[in-house]
């Protein structure tokens, strides 16, 4: 990621599809009132994660989430505007964690010499001091004296070695109440993190050697059927399609049969919902693994066929993941197009983009456009070469404004914003599941 900012004009959207969006996001603005309290009901019995990001693809005839990060980076990507709601959204979410708490440790990602990434930490960690907190960054690295970066933003950063104290983590006795984790746990659950007595946000469990994209995303069509029936909207607007196929193996060719029966079943479940709303573009799906981050192991299929036409170097690229880790399972997702595009710089050419929303607690509290100038419409954009820019919103745009136009900033960052909280919904959903999980495990245990 870029270390700092940069700035755009307004987004544009491809006018052949801006009444199609006009529709959906009319819908949901005339319908605000009963989509907050239905949200204000949800949080009362379902807490939010700390804090979570959420990419979108917005292809005018459907806005939806296609992936859902419960160990955002990007931080130091936001649109300054938003910092005291930032600021804010941190308050609250420590209070509701760790109420007594006055300092915190920050434990992020193990790479530690990816600058892009840890100008993310630095920013973290000013928006933690900013809201009142003592913090120091503990790493998981194997490293005995404290290392210092100097970013190319002028930021400094230390990261301390930690140690294991009892229950508790602690850093040249620094031993804070709450531990912030910013490392998505892709490589699995570390001993030193288990069984602490300290509180641990988000909950380990939260981590991808825990989650499934499959069961989010299962969670997340739940959740908006309820909703959409609510306030009578078709939830295809606001839910990709999906299919799950179970243990696959890219190098040794095994499930391919069932993953071309699954890609072929999709591909023609979304044609047909094209055919409903006389949508003209081409269908496609993408192909993910069913856990990890940073866009590995993710391809698009246009056709059943492609599935069998993979090369050597594609199914080796489809065989692992974040740290090295084997894919055995995938998630087949309806592909959404992005007709949204961005200038990067002022004045240039504007390039194939999608929304990143930003949430801590259940706040929004903003967000940038991922920016690729060798991508299309129906492909990744979280890839090498990817560029960041701020949403260029003024406005906090918690609630719409009826009295604007309907495609204004602070309307359509609303919007943004309702179907992020959806999937930050879904991912307060898993941890109740996983949590019930567990204690049936160990009521198992026990009897």
């Amino acid at each position: 990621m870029p270390s700092e900012a940069l700035r755009t004009p307004h987004p544009e959207l491809d006018a052949h599809y801006c009444g199609p969006l006009l529709h959906i996001e009319s819908h949901i603005i005339r319908c605000h009132r009963q989509i907050e309290a239905w949200f204000r009901a949800q949080w009362l019995k379902h807490p939010a994660p700390f804090y979570a990001s959420v990419d979108l693809r917005n292809a005018g005839f459907k806005l939806a989430p296609v992936d859902t990060n419960l160990f955002p980076a990007g931080f130091n990507n936001l649109n300054h505007i938003f910092d005291p709601l930032m600021v804010q959204a941190i308050q609250a979410a420590v209070e509701h964690a760790c109420p007594e708490a006055k300092d915190i440790l920050i434990i992020p990602e193990r790479h530690t010499r990816n600058l892009f990434y840890l100008e993310s930490v630095a920013a973290l960690v000013a928006f933690v001091e900013m809201a009142g907190f003592g913090v120091r960054v503990g790493s998981l690295e194997p490293i005995t004296e404290p290392v210092h970066f100097d970013l190319p933003s002028g930021r400094t950063l230390t990261q301390h070695p930690i140690r294991r104290v009892g229950r508790r983590i602690e850093v040249d006795g620094f031993s804070p109440c709450t531990i912030l984790l910013n490392n998505d746990l892709s490589g699995g659950r570390p001993e030193i993190l288990g069984e602490l007595e300290q509180t641990v946000i988000p909950p380990i469990e939260l981590g991808w050697w825990k989650r499934s994209k499959f069961e989010h995303f299962s969670i997340y069509q739940e959740l908006t059927r309820e909703l959409c029936a609510t306030i009578d909207l078709d939830p295809w607007y606001l839910s990709p399609l999906m299919r799950d196929c179970g243990h696959i193996d890219f190098l040794k060719r095994e499930g391919e049969t069932c993953l071309q029966s699954q890609v072929g079943e999709l591909l023609a479940e979304i044609q047909a919902k094209y055919d409903e709303y006389q949508i003209k573009e081409k269908p496609f799906v993408v192909i993910k693994a069913d856990a990890g981050t940073y866009g590995m192991g993710v391809m698009t299929a246009q056709s059943a066929d492609d599935i069998t036409q993979l090369n050597r170097k594609q199914r080796t690229r489809m065989s692992a993941s974040k740290e090295g880790l084997g894919i055995d399972r995938v998630l087949i997702q309806e592909g959404v197009h992005s007709f949204e595009k961005v200038s990067i710089h002022p004045d240039d050419d504007r390039y194939v983009a999608e929304p990143v929303i930003y949430m801590v607690d259940h706040f929004v509290v903003g967000g940038f456009y991922r920016v690729h100038t060798q991508k299309g419409i129906n492909e990744s954009l979280n890839s090498p070469g990817a560029a960041f820019v701020p949403l260029p919103f003024n406005e906090a745009c918690s609630l719409p404004s009826p009295e604007c136009a309907l495609d204004s900033e602070r309307n359509r960052h609303y919007v943004y914003g309702v179907v992020a909280r959806l999937a930050l919904l879904a991912a307060a959903y898993e941890y109740q599941s996983i949590r019930e999980a567990e204690a049936e495990t160990v009521e198992t245990q026990v009897a």
